[in-house]
């Protein structure tokens, strides 16, 4: 039984849990640093708590104060959301050990699945197929050299604890190795406390694919389809699509089967997220798993219409999944844009400060997920994401043709954006085709810039309005 849900978590996934809390019936909590004290998840929580001044490390990922807002708070259960203490498995069993319902998998299943080279031995053992690589961490440069030879060049050399595209250096010769291999220790070290790394093949005109899976406390698994995130800056995605132009009906099916009977596997209860990496033959490799809610998960929720976060909570109050496999519907296609408060032209340096002048898309197949409003002040010590404008059609083409009318609809100053450089991906002919590849952001960028300011929202939506009156 779950009545009270403390969300330790910030942005506008703090606001779409307190929306799920407030569909389900159940009271909500937020916690807040001194830099969110004005933010929409406090103004939209039944109660706030404040845990902090804005540095994560003394608010969000600061347990014993998380943990006191519980017990202040009269919380039963407690929602990580995505990011800070989401996938810390000390947080979950902390959770477990007060009594506290925890909104996610076990503390095993996270710190198994956290360990990537664990989590390589396991989804080996149940038979879903991981990338050539080393049997475990590569605790030498020497020993890097060596493991280096037996899989080929380009690798990659991965953080042990990294996730999230941080702690990874591709190596692309020989030669290379060496540096890499020492300043991802290094990395590792600073950000995860753990520099164990260990080696795996690179693909670099892979696509990003992931599958979605719902587990019970009953025994029933279900997948929601998988996730095309190939766009991506510096292993950060920006663009999703459900599904994936990528795929045939045959290599989809296995991708959707090979997560289910990974999760069955290992006992995994809660939502959870199967990465893989899928060659241009149509080999395809297991990479990670995370265990908790996806940023891009309203693209699955769109399409299938279920509520994968009200799931969450109702999973971890003990509920039983009522719909099987044959249940799920999918619908169309959808596509989201992260719209970050970010300067593609000063190497994508983030942007502070406050917004005005904020208008956000709306319309037939738009969703946007935000916590911004006009006057908010974007703060400097958090990620960039300012929102998620998600769309839906009948088909790809009409999703797309609805992210760029959703796009030119948005407007807003004071904070740069990255709104321009999504306009200019939609228009290039490798993604508007489907065919496109990791790189694909790249490409997009050593393109002549059009004719217009890419970042000018007014000029873009003027020029539109023009138009339709010749």
């Amino acid at each position: 039984m779950v009545n009270r849900v403390l969300i330790c978590n910030r942005g506008e996934i703090a606001v779409r849990i307190i929306r799920a809390c407030r569909d389900l019936g159940l009271e909500s909590v937020q916690v807040y640093s001194s830099a969110d004290r004005d933010s929409l998840a406090v103004q939209l929580a039944d109660q706030a708590v404040h845990i902090g001044p804005g540095p994560v490390a003394r608010s969000y990922t600061n347990i014993p104060a998380i943990l006191y807002a519980a017990a202040k708070s009269g919380a039963d259960a407690v929602h990580p959301g995505c990011g800070f203490v989401s996938e810390d498995p000390v947080f979950a069993a902390s959770c477990r050990n007060v009594g506290l319902t925890f909104v996610g998998p076990a503390a095993e299943h996270i710190a198994l699945m956290g360990d990537k080279v664990a989590a390589r031995a396991a989804m080996r053992a149940a038979g879903v197929p991981v990338l050539p690589g080393s049997d475990g961490t590569v605790d030498s440069l020497g020993d890097a050299v060596t493991v280096g030879a037996e899989i080929g060049f380009p690798l990659i050399v991965k953080a042990v604890a990294g996730g999230g595209g941080r702690g990874i250096a591709v190596v692309h010769q020989a030669e290379d190795l060496p540096l890499a291999y020492e300043t991802t220790r290094s990395a590792a070290r600073t950000l995860f406390g753990d520099d164990r790394v260990y080696l795996e093949r690179y693909l670099p005109a892979a696509r990003h694919i992931e599958v979605q899976i719902l587990a019970d406390g009953h025994g029933t698994v279900l997948h929601l389809g998988e996730r095309d995130c190939s766009v991506q800056r510096r292993h950060q995605k920006l663009v999703e699509e459900s599904p994936s132009p990528a795929l045939d009906p045959g290599l989809r099916e296995r991708l959707c089967a090979a997560a289910v009977a990974g999760a069955r596997d290992i006992g995994y209860v809660s939502a959870g997220t199967f990465e893989f990496l899928v060659a241009p033959d149509g080999a395809a490799y297991f990479m990670e798993m995370n265990t908790r809610l996806q940023v891009e998960h309203p693209i699955t929720e769109v399409r299938t219409g279920i509520d994968i976060v009200a799931w969450m909570i109702r999973i971890a109050a003990g509920e039983r999944l009522d719909l099987t496999q044959s249940d799920v519907r999918f619908e169309g296609h959808s596509i989201e844009a992260r719209i970050n408060a970010e300067d593609v032209d000063r190497d994508w340096a983030g942007s502070t400060g406050r917004l005005h002048g904020l208008r956000m898309p709306a319309g037939p197949g738009v969703r946007v997920d935000s916590h911004l409003y006009d006057g908010y002040v974007v703060p400097p010590f958090y990620d960039s994401l300012l929102a998620k404008v998600v769309t839906h059609g009948a088909t790809r083409e009409e999703a797309l043709r609805r992210l760029d009318r959703a796009l030119a609809e948005y407007r807003s100053a004071g904070v740069t954006t990255n709104v321009g450089f999504h306009r200019r991906l939609l228009r290039h002919p490798g993604f508007r085709s489907g065919d496109y590849q990791l790189g694909v952001v790249e490409s997009v960028l050593a393109e002549p810039s059009p004719g217009e300011d890419a970042h000018s929202e007014d000029h873009e939506i003027h020029t539109e309005r023009t138009e339709s009156h010749v």
